[in-house]
């Protein structure tokens, strides 16, 4: 029998059907220390981080400071500035990791699928000609292959680098 070992899961595993009083979208930003809260790119009215249960590698989220679970709330500069980095995630990802194209959406309430109900966000996910496959489709399992850390520190440099926004 071959063997899959996906440790990592185990911390998300642990946390189904726990609640955290606080929000991590509110909380991390406010910490000094961006490698390990995954936050690659702070700007003026949002930040992107990466998903820590992603779909794909590569998979961040764009995320306003404005704690709200409301798309109506987020509009003139936090929404101009939360599509400027969704243009700067793709490039940096398209850079980084030359995906064949990329999911970009929000997930507005449990019953759409928001993981983080209260705090909207943008996810960028990039994908790949024949991504999918039988361990997803049907083992309901996604296998990635690098990990969170590595994955960090090869976008990181990208979006100092292209990370002006005008």
């Amino acid at each position: 029998m071959k063997r899959l070992w996906a440790a990592w899961r185990m911390k998300y595993i642990k946390t189904l059907g726990h609640s955290d009083p606080g929000c991590i979208f509110c909380a991390k930003p406010q910490q000094d220390i961006d490698r390990e809260n995954l936050i690659l790119f702070r700007g003026d009215t949002c930040f992107a981080i990466l998903n820590a249960f992603p779909y794909n590698n590569g998979h961040l989220m764009v995320v306003p400071y404005l704690h709200t679970s409301m798309l109506e709330e987020l509009r003139g500069e936090i929404a101009k500035e939360m599509w400027d980095v969704v243009s700067l995630a793709t490039s940096v990802l398209s850079e980084a990791f030359h995906p064949d194209g990329f999911n970009v959406g929000m997930n507005l309430g449990r019953a759409a699928g928001a993981g983080i109900e209260q705090h909207a966000h943008i996810h960028v996910v990039p994908r790949w000609n024949g991504d999918t496959n039988f361990m997803g489709a049907v083992g309901e399992t996604k296998v990635l292959s690098q990990d969170l850390g590595e994955t960090y520190d090869s976008l990181r440099p990208y979006f100092i680098d292209l990370g002006e926004i005008s």
